[in-house]
Protein backbone atom coordinates (compact mmCIF):
# COMPACT_ATOMS: atom_id res chain seq x y z
CA UNK A 1 0.00 0.00 0.00
CA UNK A 2 1.31 3.38 -0.96
CA UNK A 3 2.29 6.03 1.46
CA UNK A 4 -0.57 8.27 -0.71
CA UNK A 5 -3.39 5.45 0.47
CA UNK A 6 -2.45 5.53 3.93
CA UNK A 7 -2.37 9.29 4.31
CA UNK A 8 -5.67 9.69 2.56
CA UNK A 9 -8.66 9.96 4.10
CA UNK A 10 -11.25 7.84 4.06
CA UNK A 11 -14.98 9.13 2.61
CA UNK A 12 -17.68 8.20 4.91
CA UNK A 13 -20.19 5.87 2.74
CA UNK A 14 -22.97 5.43 5.35
CA UNK A 15 -23.58 2.31 7.26
CA UNK A 16 -22.04 1.17 10.40
CA UNK A 17 -19.04 -0.53 8.42
CA UNK A 18 -17.78 3.16 8.37
CA UNK A 19 -17.66 4.26 11.45
CA UNK A 20 -15.91 1.24 13.38
CA UNK A 21 -11.83 1.78 13.27
CA UNK A 22 -8.79 0.08 14.67
CA UNK A 23 -5.93 1.76 15.86
CA UNK A 24 -2.07 0.82 16.69
CA UNK A 25 -1.21 3.63 19.05
CA UNK A 26 2.57 3.01 19.10
CA UNK A 27 5.18 5.12 20.50
CA UNK A 28 6.85 5.99 17.49
CA UNK A 29 3.44 5.61 14.72
CA UNK A 30 -0.41 5.75 15.20
CA UNK A 31 -1.56 4.08 12.58
CA UNK A 32 -5.80 4.10 12.16
CA UNK A 33 -7.64 1.22 10.37
CA UNK A 34 -11.48 1.43 9.47
CA UNK A 35 -13.67 -0.85 8.73
CA UNK A 36 -14.39 -1.19 5.26
CA UNK A 37 -11.65 0.70 3.95
CA UNK A 38 -8.24 -0.76 5.28
CA UNK A 39 -5.71 1.71 6.50
CA UNK A 40 -6.55 5.09 5.89
CA UNK A 41 -3.89 7.05 8.18
CA UNK A 42 -0.18 6.26 9.08
CA UNK A 43 1.99 9.46 10.94
CA UNK A 44 4.02 9.70 13.77
CA UNK A 45 3.06 9.66 17.52
CA UNK A 46 4.16 13.63 18.12
CA UNK A 47 2.67 16.49 19.32
CA UNK A 48 4.18 20.08 19.28
CA UNK A 49 2.51 22.62 21.96
CA UNK A 50 3.12 26.34 22.86
CA UNK A 51 4.93 26.39 25.80
CA UNK A 52 3.29 26.78 29.19
CA UNK A 53 -0.25 25.34 27.33
CA UNK A 54 -1.51 22.03 26.16
CA UNK A 55 -2.94 23.92 23.26
CA UNK A 56 -1.52 21.22 20.29
CA UNK A 57 0.00 23.79 17.26
CA UNK A 58 0.70 20.22 15.01
CA UNK A 59 0.22 16.87 15.53
CA UNK A 60 2.23 13.79 13.44
CA UNK A 61 3.84 14.39 10.38
CA UNK A 62 3.65 18.20 10.89
CA UNK A 63 4.71 18.28 14.15
CA UNK A 64 7.25 15.36 13.37
CA UNK A 65 9.46 17.88 11.57
CA UNK A 66 9.63 20.19 14.47
CA UNK A 67 11.67 17.69 16.85
CA UNK A 68 15.23 19.15 17.54
CA UNK A 69 14.29 22.16 15.67
CA UNK A 70 11.92 24.06 17.83
CA UNK A 71 12.04 27.80 19.35
CA UNK A 72 11.80 28.06 23.28
CA UNK A 73 8.17 28.91 22.62
CA UNK A 74 7.30 25.29 21.17
CA UNK A 75 7.82 22.09 22.54
CA UNK A 76 7.70 18.84 20.39
CA UNK A 77 6.68 16.10 22.94
CA UNK A 78 5.89 12.19 22.18
CA UNK A 79 2.63 11.73 24.16
CA UNK A 80 3.34 7.20 24.33
CA UNK A 81 6.28 6.45 26.44
CA UNK A 82 7.26 2.22 26.39
CA UNK A 83 4.20 2.06 24.60
CA UNK A 84 1.90 3.45 27.55
CA UNK A 85 0.18 7.30 27.65
CA UNK A 86 2.91 9.19 29.56
CA UNK A 87 1.19 12.57 28.53
CA UNK A 88 -2.58 12.12 29.05
CA UNK A 89 -3.61 15.42 27.48
CA UNK A 90 -1.52 15.63 24.75
CA UNK A 91 -2.65 11.95 23.72
CA UNK A 92 -6.31 12.87 24.03
CA UNK A 93 -5.29 15.81 21.33
CA UNK A 94 -3.71 13.39 18.80
CA UNK A 95 -6.04 10.61 19.07
CA UNK A 96 -9.06 13.33 18.48
CA UNK A 97 -6.94 15.28 15.66
CA UNK A 98 -6.52 11.55 13.79
CA UNK A 99 -9.76 10.20 14.36
CA UNK A 100 -11.16 13.69 12.91
CA UNK A 101 -8.58 13.43 9.77
CA UNK A 102 -9.90 9.54 9.77
CA UNK A 103 -13.23 10.50 9.54
CA UNK A 104 -13.65 13.87 8.13
CA UNK A 105 -16.72 15.75 8.80
CA UNK A 106 -19.75 14.95 10.95
CA UNK A 107 -19.83 10.99 12.14
CA UNK A 108 -21.58 9.29 14.90
CA UNK A 109 -19.43 8.19 17.88
CA UNK A 110 -17.50 4.97 16.76
CA UNK A 111 -16.71 1.72 18.12
CA UNK A 112 -12.63 1.65 18.69
CA UNK A 113 -10.53 -1.16 18.78
CA UNK A 114 -7.79 -0.10 20.42
CA UNK A 115 -3.58 -2.29 20.68
CA UNK A 116 -2.28 -2.44 24.11
CA UNK A 117 1.36 -4.16 25.37
CA UNK A 118 0.51 -6.89 26.97
CA UNK A 119 2.28 -5.80 30.02
CA UNK A 120 0.30 -2.65 30.83
CA UNK A 121 -0.98 -1.94 34.16
CA UNK A 122 -4.71 -1.71 34.83
CA UNK A 123 -4.15 2.19 35.57
CA UNK A 124 -2.46 2.33 32.38
CA UNK A 125 -5.53 0.61 30.46
CA UNK A 126 -7.74 3.02 32.14
CA UNK A 127 -6.06 6.39 30.36
CA UNK A 128 -6.26 4.53 27.27
CA UNK A 129 -9.99 3.50 27.33
CA UNK A 130 -10.77 7.61 28.87
CA UNK A 131 -8.46 9.52 25.84
CA UNK A 132 -10.29 7.45 23.49
CA UNK A 133 -13.54 8.08 24.80
CA UNK A 134 -12.58 11.61 24.90
CA UNK A 135 -11.56 11.55 21.78
CA UNK A 136 -15.07 10.12 20.42
CA UNK A 137 -15.73 6.69 20.48
CA UNK A 138 -18.62 4.93 21.74
CA UNK A 139 -17.21 2.01 23.14
CA UNK A 140 -13.58 0.99 23.39
CA UNK A 141 -12.24 -2.23 23.06
CA UNK A 142 -8.61 -3.02 23.78
CA UNK A 143 -6.37 -6.17 22.53
CA UNK A 144 -2.95 -6.88 23.44
CA UNK A 145 -0.70 -6.08 21.00
CA UNK A 146 1.11 -9.42 20.36
CA UNK A 147 -1.94 -10.72 19.87
CA UNK A 148 -3.09 -8.46 17.05
CA UNK A 149 0.27 -8.86 15.43
CA UNK A 150 -0.11 -12.53 15.23
CA UNK A 151 -3.86 -12.33 13.90
CA UNK A 152 -1.97 -9.20 11.20
CA UNK A 153 0.49 -11.55 10.35
CA UNK A 154 -2.20 -14.45 9.47
CA UNK A 155 -1.03 -16.96 12.22
CA UNK A 156 -3.51 -19.40 13.24
CA UNK A 157 -4.20 -17.53 16.09
CA UNK A 158 -7.60 -19.93 17.16
CA UNK A 159 -6.38 -23.45 16.39
CA UNK A 160 -4.51 -25.25 19.10
CA UNK A 161 -1.28 -25.16 17.33
CA UNK A 162 0.81 -22.84 19.50
CA UNK A 163 2.19 -19.33 17.59
CA UNK A 164 5.00 -17.63 18.46
CA UNK A 165 5.26 -13.79 17.70
CA UNK A 166 8.26 -11.24 18.36
CA UNK A 167 6.25 -7.87 17.96
CA UNK A 168 8.96 -4.93 18.37
CA UNK A 169 7.83 -1.14 18.16
CA UNK A 170 9.29 1.67 18.87
CA UNK A 171 8.30 1.59 22.76
CA UNK A 172 8.49 -2.09 23.35
CA UNK A 173 9.00 -5.85 22.23
CA UNK A 174 5.65 -7.58 22.82
CA UNK A 175 7.33 -11.52 22.90
CA UNK A 176 4.26 -13.96 23.19
CA UNK A 177 3.19 -17.42 23.01
CA UNK A 178 -0.60 -17.94 21.56
CA UNK A 179 -2.73 -20.83 20.96
CA UNK A 180 -6.64 -20.86 21.07
CA UNK A 181 -6.84 -17.24 20.97
CA UNK A 182 -5.57 -16.76 23.88
CA UNK A 183 -1.68 -15.93 25.01
CA UNK A 184 -0.16 -18.83 26.87
CA UNK A 185 3.24 -16.91 28.08
CA UNK A 186 3.99 -13.90 27.36
CA UNK A 187 6.98 -10.78 27.86
CA UNK A 188 6.62 -7.56 27.37
CA UNK A 189 9.94 -5.62 27.00
CA UNK A 190 10.22 -1.98 27.08
CA UNK A 191 13.08 -2.06 24.63
CA UNK A 192 12.16 -0.68 21.05
CA UNK A 193 13.50 1.35 18.06
CA UNK A 194 13.75 4.27 20.57
CA UNK A 195 16.38 2.60 22.60
CA UNK A 196 18.27 1.22 19.45
CA UNK A 197 18.39 5.09 18.39
CA UNK A 198 19.27 5.65 21.94
CA UNK A 199 21.97 2.85 21.83
CA UNK A 200 23.42 4.52 18.94
CA UNK A 201 23.69 8.16 20.56
CA UNK A 202 25.42 7.07 23.50
CA UNK A 203 27.84 4.84 21.27
CA UNK A 204 28.98 8.16 19.04
CA UNK A 205 29.05 10.55 22.33
CA UNK A 206 31.39 8.08 23.95
CA UNK A 207 33.22 6.63 21.05
CA UNK A 208 33.63 9.83 19.26
CA UNK A 209 32.94 12.83 21.65
CA UNK A 210 29.99 14.01 19.07
CA UNK A 211 26.20 15.08 20.28
CA UNK A 212 23.47 13.76 17.72
CA UNK A 213 20.04 14.05 17.77
CA UNK A 214 17.53 11.22 17.80
CA UNK A 215 16.67 11.78 14.02
CA UNK A 216 20.11 11.55 13.51
CA UNK A 217 20.62 8.04 14.76
CA UNK A 218 17.25 6.89 13.32
CA UNK A 219 18.63 7.58 10.12
CA UNK A 220 21.78 5.83 10.74
CA UNK A 221 20.18 2.77 12.27
CA UNK A 222 17.80 2.79 8.72
CA UNK A 223 20.86 3.39 6.29
CA UNK A 224 23.78 1.03 8.05
CA UNK A 225 22.06 -1.06 10.94
CA UNK A 226 22.19 -4.17 10.92
CA UNK A 227 22.11 -7.22 13.80
CA UNK A 228 23.88 -9.87 12.07
CA UNK A 229 26.11 -10.26 8.44
CA UNK A 230 23.80 -10.86 5.93
CA UNK A 231 24.98 -13.01 3.34
CA UNK A 232 22.51 -11.92 0.78
CA UNK A 233 23.76 -8.28 1.00
CA UNK A 234 27.60 -8.52 1.08
CA UNK A 235 27.46 -4.87 -0.34
CA UNK A 236 25.95 -3.14 3.07
CA UNK A 237 28.97 -4.14 5.09
CA UNK A 238 31.01 -2.08 2.94
CA UNK A 239 28.50 1.10 3.52
CA UNK A 240 29.47 4.01 5.70
CA UNK A 241 27.05 6.81 6.90
CA UNK A 242 28.45 10.72 6.94
CA UNK A 243 27.32 12.17 10.31
CA UNK A 244 27.06 15.40 11.52
CA UNK A 245 27.06 16.86 15.03
CA UNK A 246 28.56 18.52 17.72
CA UNK A 247 31.73 18.61 19.40
CA UNK A 248 30.80 17.31 22.97
CA UNK A 249 33.72 19.57 24.33
CA UNK A 250 35.14 22.19 22.01
CA UNK A 251 31.13 22.57 21.15
CA UNK A 252 32.05 23.13 17.11
CA UNK A 253 30.14 21.28 14.45
CA UNK A 254 31.97 18.48 13.60
CA UNK A 255 31.67 15.66 10.51
CA UNK A 256 32.77 11.53 10.81
CA UNK A 257 32.36 8.40 8.88
CA UNK A 258 30.08 5.26 10.86
CA UNK A 259 30.93 2.17 9.77
CA UNK A 260 28.29 -0.87 9.39
CA UNK A 261 30.53 -2.31 12.05
CA UNK A 262 30.34 0.23 14.66
CA UNK A 263 26.64 0.80 14.06
CA UNK A 264 26.53 -3.24 14.59
CA UNK A 265 28.16 -3.08 17.95
CA UNK A 266 25.95 0.18 19.15
CA UNK A 267 23.00 -2.17 19.09
CA UNK A 268 24.04 -4.86 20.35
CA UNK A 269 22.62 -3.91 24.34
CA UNK A 270 19.26 -3.45 22.97
CA UNK A 271 18.97 -6.59 20.48
CA UNK A 272 20.53 -9.13 23.07
CA UNK A 273 17.81 -7.89 25.85
CA UNK A 274 15.27 -9.07 22.63
CA UNK A 275 17.09 -12.48 22.70
CA UNK A 276 17.01 -13.04 26.36
CA UNK A 277 13.65 -12.01 26.50
CA UNK A 278 12.43 -14.51 23.68
CA UNK A 279 14.35 -17.22 25.41
CA UNK A 280 12.66 -16.65 28.62
CA UNK A 281 9.40 -16.98 27.02
CA UNK A 282 10.36 -20.47 25.18
CA UNK A 283 11.50 -21.46 29.10
CA UNK A 284 7.99 -21.29 29.99
CA UNK A 285 6.37 -22.33 27.24
CA UNK A 286 4.48 -25.93 27.58
CA UNK A 287 6.10 -28.77 25.94
CA UNK A 288 3.40 -29.32 23.01
CA UNK A 289 3.27 -25.91 22.03
CA UNK A 290 7.41 -25.79 22.08
CA UNK A 291 7.21 -28.79 19.63
CA UNK A 292 4.94 -26.57 17.31
CA UNK A 293 7.15 -23.72 17.25
CA UNK A 294 9.61 -25.52 16.50
CA UNK A 295 8.09 -26.85 13.43
CA UNK A 296 6.55 -23.92 12.34
CA UNK A 297 9.06 -21.34 13.43
CA UNK A 298 9.27 -17.24 15.03
CA UNK A 299 7.81 -14.55 13.07
CA UNK A 300 8.67 -10.88 13.71
CA UNK A 301 6.37 -8.14 13.18
CA UNK A 302 6.80 -4.66 13.23
CA UNK A 303 9.46 -2.08 12.21
CA UNK A 304 12.47 -3.50 14.71
CA UNK A 305 11.71 -6.77 12.41
CA UNK A 306 13.32 -4.61 9.32
CA UNK A 307 16.73 -4.18 10.72
CA UNK A 308 18.90 -6.88 8.72
CA UNK A 309 19.99 -9.43 9.69
CA UNK A 310 17.88 -9.55 12.73
CA UNK A 311 15.84 -13.19 12.09
CA UNK A 312 19.10 -14.84 11.73
CA UNK A 313 20.70 -13.26 14.64
CA UNK A 314 17.93 -14.79 16.73
CA UNK A 315 17.58 -18.38 15.17
CA UNK A 316 21.16 -18.83 15.86
CA UNK A 317 20.37 -18.07 19.64
CA UNK A 318 17.31 -20.09 19.71
CA UNK A 319 18.14 -22.92 16.97
CA UNK A 320 14.63 -22.26 15.99
CA UNK A 321 13.77 -20.96 12.12
CA UNK A 322 12.70 -16.89 12.39
CA UNK A 323 10.51 -15.57 9.57
CA UNK A 324 9.80 -11.79 9.05
CA UNK A 325 6.12 -11.66 8.50
CA UNK A 326 4.57 -9.44 5.25
CA UNK A 327 4.23 -5.87 5.83
CA UNK A 328 5.36 -6.10 9.12
CA UNK A 329 5.30 -2.58 10.28
CA UNK A 330 1.07 -2.99 9.76
CA UNK A 331 0.62 -6.31 11.27
CA UNK A 332 -0.40 -4.60 14.63
CA UNK A 333 -2.88 -1.93 12.53
CA UNK A 334 -4.18 -4.85 10.34
CA UNK A 335 -4.86 -6.92 13.42
CA UNK A 336 -6.73 -4.46 14.98
CA UNK A 337 -8.61 -4.15 11.42
CA UNK A 338 -9.97 -7.75 10.90
CA UNK A 339 -11.25 -7.49 14.63
CA UNK A 340 -12.96 -4.31 13.40
CA UNK A 341 -14.29 -6.22 10.37
CA UNK A 342 -15.26 -8.84 12.13
CA UNK A 343 -16.60 -8.36 15.94
CA UNK A 344 -18.99 -10.72 16.99
CA UNK A 345 -16.30 -13.52 15.52
CA UNK A 346 -13.32 -12.25 17.55
CA UNK A 347 -15.45 -10.83 20.51
CA UNK A 348 -13.45 -13.11 22.82
CA UNK A 349 -9.86 -11.46 22.04
CA UNK A 350 -11.03 -8.03 22.65
CA UNK A 351 -11.50 -6.51 26.37
CA UNK A 352 -14.64 -4.78 25.98
CA UNK A 353 -13.98 -1.40 28.46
Amino acid sequence: MSDETRQAPARIRGGRESRDIGIDLGTANTLVYMRGHGIVLNEPSVVAVKAGSTTALAVGTEAKETIGRTPGSITAIRPLKDGVISDYEAAEEMIRHFVRKAVPGRRPRTRMVVCVPSGVTPVERRAIVHAADRAGARAVHLIEEPMAAAIGAGLPVSSARGSMVVDIGGGTTEVAVISLGGIVTARSLRVGGDRMDAAITDYVRKEHQLLIGERTAEHIKIAIGSAWPVPALPELEERTFTVRGRQKVAGLPKTLELSVAEVRSALDEPIESIIAAVRSTLEECPPELSGDIMEHGIVLTGGGALLPGLELRLSAATGIPVFVADEPLDCVALGSGKCVEGFDNLQKLLAAS
